[in-house]
């Protein structure tokens, strides 16, 4: 059976991207893009600032598949943070529960992470500390019409991460699958591995090629190693 896989972007980012990975020939995934608001189609709405607001955002989206059909979350640096409270909020109102979290480029959620200044830093030094912390430079950072666009939607996400504390580190009911570029310099191997806590069920970690934004370039290893995943788990 077909696993829906509800795929939440990174801090600024829009859903396009996962579009494109509908694509992909998986064997039991589909991938569904979830759009936040303050980015692309969702443009003229205000980005959202409180966690809560993004993951009941997110609990909307989940509840929009089918009943009787398989879901999984997937979440890359913040939209990682983004779908694990997901879960958590699943598992403590009772819900309808995931097949598997899958985080990516994401520490552990109660282990501190660089504090971004997004709320207070100009333009031009919230982007130089983007660029100084993730170790990845987005064109978009360079063009002042592009820069407009794309701001408001990372100061707010990344807002979010800064005031970050876990609503719950009990252990999920459910596999925990934790993906990281080998080059991560913003994400330690042991710090990735320390989700270990969080799966009660089961938790690996798979090392990727490449640096925090290791898929952004080629999406296709990524996508693979998806298809992979899910289908050891469905065996």
């Amino acid at each position: 059976m077909t696993v829906a896989l509800l795929c939440v972007p990174h801090a600024g980012a829009g859903a396009s991207m996962f579009r494109k990975w509908k694509r992909h020939p998986f064997r039991q995934l589909e991938v569904v893009p979830v759009q936040l608001p303050g980015r692309e189609e969702l443009f003229a709405q205000d980005p959202l600032t409180s966690l809560t607001e993004v993951v009941d955002w997110c609990l909307d989206r989940v509840r929009e598949t089918p009943e009787d059909a398989p879901f999984a979350l997937f979440g890359h640096s913040f939209g990682a943070l983004v779908a694990y409270e997901t879960a958590q909020r699943l598992v403590a109102e009772g819900a309808r529960l995931p097949e598997r979290l899958v985080v990516s480029g994401v520490a552990a959620p109660w282990l501190p992470r660089p504090v971004m200044g997004g709320e207070t830093l100009t333009d031009d030094r919230f982007a130089a500390r983007v660029r100084e912390v993730v170790g990845h430079d987005h064109p978009a950072l360079h063009d002042a019409e592009l820069r407009g666009l794309l701001l408001p939607s990372l100061r707010a996400d990344l807002g979010i991460s800064d005031r970050y504390t876990p609503g719950s580190t009990d252990p999920l009911p459910f596999p925990v699958t934790v993906l990281r570029g080998a080059d991560d310099q913003l994400v330690s191997r042991q710090d990735a591995a320390l989700w270990s806590k969080v799966g009660a069920s089961s938790t690996e970690v798979i090392e990727m090629p490449g640096d925090h934004m290791y898929f952004s370039l080629d999406p296709k290893p990524l996508l693979a190693e998806l298809d992979a995943v899910f289908a050891r788990g469905a065996g």
